[in-house]
């Protein structure tokens, strides 16, 4: 390999660090544009019975002011999901009813900032307030019913409005009550994980203007151009062929811009107008009126064999999608699917559970998309029973996780959807390497069960496994297009969209070490709906397991055309001939590749060579990764510090180091920040941590030393090897600080964030 495995910064990463114009607010002058507010809702859950825009209407710079009464009624998701869309169509531009505080009630487009701000002071609104629901666990049966009017469901998921359920997730597998009649250890306990804000620096904003031939053009921060100009032309009853959306570079992602949240109103105000019109949300509007990560509960009721080998799984969640259902049923089931497939030596197991509507910011994609919740109850639950049967918990992790060449429990079973899915075999699993790996690097035979005590301070060390997938099977599907210039140089344009990851350097050294060009030929273009191949976008960790097969195929295709079109100007068979990357060549007869492009466009047999392929696979290989963490607690105050951080991980061949290295380093820290740091909290239905001096992430000095391990394998599926490492490397700081702090102190935190309090409340006895 030439350019496969070696370490690229970023292609346009010194520019982008230097303030080079790239993003949406740079890209166009703004001056002229109308700048779009929305006036929200202070109440969890009310009717608008009345609004009056008069007095907001006539303050001067104001061009409109649109309610409930002007926009489509049309239902939809938000969520960028695939089509049909597995999240309830529960959504409408304005409604009658707003749903949880900060819910959209009225549009402003003004002439400036400061008349758009004046003019929402001036919107008289007079509400019928409603009881709110603001704990899941009571939502079910309560007297509120927050969508009376109805939703779509495009997919069966099991919506019961009256109950306030969005969805259903049921999955089981053999006789579970025989199973447990196998087991003499069993554990049964309740797990709690809170909401987490994604705190991408770039907030959500987005442009929109007319073309010369009137069509609606939104320039937009978002992970889906694709999906973005579906639901937009559904929404504002468009034909697809009318929108164009243009991703430009990301300021972050982490799953929140995978949905749509200002485009609607840019687009709306510049259809209603024909004037270009721009929408930045606050920091504030981003905390409030965006997403947060799902909040769930489970109950986890494990049982094992005197041997250590897990018979029986139990699962009984609830999850939190807020006001509005989006990725509802799809991020809960990936609680189950991408958790409970970790281990595959049961007899039986059960998990089933709902997704239920409150009065709060609607839960979203956020990186783990479920499993990171999942994975902080069935690992706990895990430490847990290995402490009740004095196991070492890395063996009974051992004794029990799927391994290279077996299938995953979960894919014999069925579901509520009565649909049995098709067994999965693992081609590749490093688990146990993992395993291996990490407790060395931790020093855990050292330390395990011999908490180092120096004077009030206590050291222990704690683990968890994790796996995640690669895009989704039979759905995620990403094309690319190559197109050879009369230089030798080549342009990649792919619908793939980097957030800030790197993928489009990635995807490039794929393009470059299949025509064996260095990597500074491939010039990359992402993502313009008008000008490059479809893809579902970045989610799921999938970009570079099903683009990077798309880019191989495209790539391979106008490999092929060159060598043909080489020997043809060389005068002989394709099949005598080769292409090195730099000239066709027959024996002593060659051309070499800049002649080759440049006699094709402007000298003989002219034509532009342009190679594309696409992707799509039955297949999602899983990341696999064991983490493990060492802290210090002061047992008088419960102040502790993350001291080490081991993440030893498969993510098969990594094909820029680098790039890889930072993918992890971020998701960990990310996952240390809801472990011990991040907390959306609610009074009364409102937000209460809705800035950055509210909500707290982790810090540079509050960056422990990390070691990452990379267990290289081959996926025989992926490109060149590889698998994902984008979203894996969240899930396991939880569950392994939180074991780590029980093996220090013995207080067991079953309820996120781990806390100093919670640590003195666990010593005195409380349910923490």
């Amino acid at each position: 390999m030439k350019v496969i495995g070696k370490s690229y910064d970023k292609k346009d990463g010194i520019r982008l660090a230097m303030g080079a114009p790239a993003y949406t607010e740079d890209l166009y002058d703004t001056k002229s544009h109308l700048t779009v507010k929305l006036l929200r809702s202070p109440h969890p859950f009310a009717r608008i019975v009345n609004i009056d825009t008069s007095a907001a209407l006539a303050l001067e710079g104001v061009v409109a002011v649109y309610t409930h009464h002007d926009v489509p009624k049309t239902q939809y998701t938000r969520a960028g999901q695939n089509f049909p869309e597995p999240s309830n169509y529960d959504k409408r531009m304005l409604d009658e009813y707003v749903r949880y505080v900060g819910d959209e009630v009225a549009i402003i487009a003004a002439e400036t900032e400061r008349a758009a701000e004046e003019a929402m002071k001036l919107i008289k609104v007079e509400y019928e307030v409603f009881e709110p629901v603001v704990d899941a666990e009571k939502a079910i049966g309560h007297p509120s019913v927050i969508h009376p009017e109805g939703v779509v469901e495009k997919i069966p998921s099991g919506v019961d409005v009256e109950n306030n359920i969005a969805a259903t997730y049921v999955l089981a597998y053999g006789n579970l009550e025989d199973a447990f009649s196998k087991c003499t250890h069993v554990v049964e306990h309740k797990y709690y994980t809170q909401a987490q804000a994604h705190v991408m620096m770039e907030t959500h904003r987005s442009n929109a203007h007319l073309d010369h031939n009137d069509r609606l053009v939104v320039t937009t921060s978002t992970q889906v151009p694709f999906h973005a100009r579906r639901i937009l032309a559904h929404a504002l009853d468009l034909p697809v062929s009318k929108i164009r959306v243009i991703k430009p570079r990301i300021g972050g992602g982490f799953g929140g811009k995978q949905a749509l949240h200002t485009e609607f109103y840019t687009a709306f105000v510049t259809l209603k107008t024909g004037r270009p019109s721009m929408l930045t949300y606050t920091r504030k509007e981003a905390f409030e009126s965006t997403y947060t990560r799902h909040p769930m509960v489970f109950t986890y009721k494990v049982g094992a064999d005197d041997a250590g080998i897990i018979r029986a799984i139990k699962v009984n969640g609830i999850s939190d999608t807020g006001a509005y259902g989006e990725h509802a049923r799809t991020v809960f089931s990936a609680a189950c699917l991408k958790v409970i497939s970790m281990y595959n030596k049961m007899d039986a197991f059960d998990f089933e559970g709902n997704v239920v509507y409150t009065n709060r910011t609607p839960g979203g994609a956020l990186r783990g998309y479920g499993t990171t919740q999942g994975v902080f109850a069935i690992e706990s639950a895990i430490n847990e029973l290995a402490h009740e049967m004095g196991m070492d918990p890395c063996r009974i992790r051992e004794l029990n996780h799927t391994a290279e060449g077996e299938t995953h429990l979960v894919y014999r079973a069925f579901g509520s959807d009565g649909i049995k899915k098709p067994l999965k075999l693992i081609e590749n699993n490093k688990m146990s390497t993992c395993i291996e790996h990490g407790k060395k690097l931790i020093g855990w035979d050292e330390k395990y069960g011999k908490p180092q005590v120096n004077g009030n301070k206590v050291r222990g060390v704690g683990m968890a496994l994790s796996m995640q997938g690669s895009g989704i099977p039979s759905i995620d599907m990403g094309a690319a297009i190559i197109k050879l210039n009369e230089d030798g140089s080549f342009n990649l344009m792919m619908g793939a969209t980097d957030l800030g990851t790197g993928s489009d350097t990635v995807l490039a050294q794929i393009a470059a070490e299949v025509l064996s060009v260095p990597l500074e030929k491939i010039s990359v273009h992402s993502s313009d709906t008008d000008v490059t191949p479809f893809d579902v976008g970045a989610y799921a960790s999938s970009t570079t397991y099903i683009t990077g097969t798309a880019v191989i195929n495209a790539a391979e295709d106008i490999r092929s055309q060159i060598l043909n079109e080489g020997a043809a100007m060389i005068e002989e068979a394709p099949e005598q001939c080769e292409y090195d990357g730099e000239r066709v060549f027959c024996g002593e007869k060659s051309i070499n590749l800049a002649d080759l492009a440049m006699k094709l466009l402007y000298v003989k047999n002219q034509k532009q060579l342009v190679g594309h392929g696409s992707h799509v696979t039955e297949k999602s290989p899983p990341p696999f990764l064991a983490g493990f963490a060492e802290v210090e607690v002061d047992m008088e105050t419960g102040e502790f510090e993350i001291i080490d951080y081991v993440a030893s991980v498969d993510g098969g061949a990594i094909l820029n180091p680098k790039l890889a290295l930072i993918q992890m380093e971020g998701g960990l820290v990310q996952g240390m920040g809801m472990a011990v740091f991040e907390d959306v909290k609610f009074i009364d239905g409102k937000l209460k941590t809705n800035s950055l001096l509210e909500y707290k992430i982790p810090t540079r000095s509050d960056v422990p030393k990390i070691t990452v391990d990379f267990v290289e394998s081959y996926e025989p599926s992926g490109p060149f090897g590889g698998k994902s490492v984008g979203e894996v490397c969240i899930n396991t700081p939880s569950p392994a600080i939180a074991d780590a702090i029980f093996n220090a102190t013995g207080v067991r935190i079953r309820k996120l964030p781990v806390t100093p309090e919670k640590i003195i409340l666990g010593k005195m006895g409380y349910d923490v």
